[in-house]
């Protein structure tokens, strides 16, 4: 199937890393120009070495989105260099464990991290997405529909992720712009394995969760989040907008169907 994202250009907020970086790949596997938007310079740079490989059109802007001025930075240079932005991916996040126990000033560091980078990166790409009748794709969390506890920062901006893009889909779809969000659940990257290993018994905790997880019993790969990625920016979901997509194994809407459970 041919997607038509060839020489297309993508930015991947968050990019050098877990789901970020397997949504780099898909881009860059479909002769997409691609630009990484990632804190981690060393992570960006070794990223994009393993991907000149194979793609003529890899690029980095290394910036920390929770600086305003390094959102408005990283879309310049992008529209400076190339021939403008055709979509735009928000990955950057982290589940910072931002709970009741800690200030407001805490929460709203939280909502920094997580939610207006969101915005920011929106703002200063809008006009080339409008021009080019772009595409966007957020990435939210199934915390910011069920919640997990003990999170409220991260509960609220994946919420906020969620309410933005139905706002963005309806503000944007008379110029052809549009703007979806995938919901995973669980997904096997190293963060997540980094958070597993604080489990007092790792191994048979990833055993009990991953039953209930009814599609295969098993967490999601950060690879199934960038096919959907790259299929909703794509000429092939020409009539998609405005949606929530789950991509989690049926984790978050099936986990209490009975049938699931025998």
């Amino acid at each position: 199937m041919n997607l038509g994202l060839e020489k297309k250009i993508v930015l991947v907020t968050g990019g050098a890393r877990g789901i970020g970086e397997a949504i780099v790949h898909g881009f860059a596997e479909e002769g997409a120009i691609t630009i990484i938007i990632d804190k981690d310079l060393s992570a960006c740079i070794q990223l994009r070495d393993e991907l000149k490989l194979k793609s003529k059109g890899i690029d980095y802007y290394h910036a920390d989105l929770t600086d305003d001025d390094a959102c408005k930075s990283a879309v310049n240079y992008v529209l400076e260099k190339y021939t403008g932005i055709d979509v735009l991916v928000n990955n950057a996040g982290i589940n910072d464990c931002v709970g009741l126990d800690q200030s407001s000033r805490e929460f709203r560091a939280s909502l920094g991290r997580n939610l207006t980078h969101y915005f920011s990166m929106m703002h200063y790409a809008v006009t080339s997405l409008k021009e080019r009748k772009g595409s966007v794709v957020n990435i939210s969390s199934k915390v910011g529909v069920i919640g997990e506890g003990g999170t409220s920062g991260y509960a609220a901006a994946k919420a906020g992720i969620l309410g933005l893009t139905r706002e963005w889909a309806s503000e944007l779809a008379q110029y052809g712009v549009r703007v979806n969000t995938i919901i995973p659940a669980s997904v096997k990257t190293p963060l997540h394995d980094s958070w597993l290993q604080t489990q007092k018994d790792p191994g048979a905790f990833l055993a009990v969760f991953e039953k209930r997880i009814p599609l295969g019993n098993r967490l999601t790969t950060p690879y199934e989040i960038a096919d959907l990625a790259v299929f909703l920016a794509s000429c092939r979901a020409s009539h998609i907008t405005g949606e929530h997509i789950f991509c989690d194994g049926g984790y978050t809407n099936l986990e209490n169907v009975d049938f699931f459970k025998m």
